[in-house]
């Protein structure tokens, strides 16, 4: 059995797809699983990764009916993995080809590490990287919320990360969403609350082990009115779940007042787009209560 699963979920990324794919390919630890998940996008992104699964049998690709959005399509890929570890790569990004020997070679250090944290390095017009101000390590739950909050770098993304497939499960199945609900906008950070709030080990590695390629044609950097208003609609509709999920527990709720607090700010930026000046008005901006109760943990820590 391998022992990652690597699922990309793919929609509309032609030009980039097949960097994506040779980075999983040439990974120098072999025994893993590469999922694409068709989302019925438009090009020829499918036929590409038809092409590399027919010199390569540890790629598999399945075929969503509809167009999913990215928090549906990563689901659909986790439930066929047959790997007790996920991670996450965009298509429209791509991997170190150390970054599976690494994450194994760190999982060996320890049993039963549920998340595993590392770098990513952001490229755009001036190199950045995502990462933590903390050491590499295996923390407990408590100690790693604890760690993030005081840092305000909660690295919310649902890719940079190796899985337990299992703990991503559970945090899904906790969120109890409709079938018919998708979303792309945010969609990490509906996740990543439940996870880090039933996650009992946690580890940070400090290597830079994933490429994040921002996309100018991606969902979050649209200027069409209508996709920016649904990627309003979407981001209180993970606000809407966020609060269904709530849990009464000092780390965990500082935890989320933070993801309420960022949440709006992301709202607040989208809405101050020129195209979106007419809705400035209906802003809900964030009650100064919220920010009195995240300072007032801070001075605590």
């Amino acid at each position: 059995m391998s022992k990652i699963s690597i699922i990309l979920p793919t929609f509309n990324v032609e030009k980039y797809i097949a960097k994506a794919l040779e980075s999983c390919i040439n990974q120098t630890f072999k025994n893993i699983e590469i999922i694409v998940v068709d989302d019925c996008g438009s090009d020829k992104s499918i036929n590409i990764a038809k092409e590399y699964a027919k010199k390569d049998d540890r790629i598999k690709i399945i075929h969503n009916e509809e167009n999913l959005k990215l928090l549906r399509a990563r689901y659909e890929g986790v439930k066929v993995a047959n790997s007790p570890y996920i991670m996450f790569l965009d298509p429209d990004d791509y991997l170190e080809l150390n970054a599976c020997e690494e994450c194994i070679k760190f999982l060996d250090e320890q049993d039963e590490v549920d998340l595993v944290f590392f770098n990513a390095i952001v490229e755009s017009n001036v190199i950045s990287y995502k990462k933590f101000d903390f050491n590499s390590g295996f923390y407990s739950k408590k100690e790693f919320v604890k760690k993030i909050i005081a840092k305000k770098n909660l690295y919310w993304t649902m890719w940079g990360k190796l899985i337990r497939k299992k703990l991503y499960l559970e945090a899904f199945s906790s969120l109890r969403l409709e079938k018919d609900v998708k979303i792309n906008m945010a969609e990490d950070v509906l996740l990543y609350y439940p996870m880090l709030s039933q996650a009992q080990k946690i580890a940070y590695m400090n290597c830079n082990l994933y490429h994040y390629a921002p996309n100018n044609n991606s969902i979050c950097n649209t200027k069409n009115e209508v996709l920016v208003k649904n990627n309003i609609q979407e981001l209180q509709l993970v606000l809407h779940y966020l609060r269904q999920n709530y849990i009464l527990n000092k780390y965990c709720s500082v935890l989320y007042v933070l993801i309420k607090y960022l949440l709006y700010i992301q709202i607040y930026k989208i809405k101050r787009t020129k195209l979106m000046v007419a809705l400035l008005a209906k802003i809900n901006i964030l009650t100064l209560k919220i920010l009195f109760k995240y300072k007032k943990f801070l001075k605590q820590c």
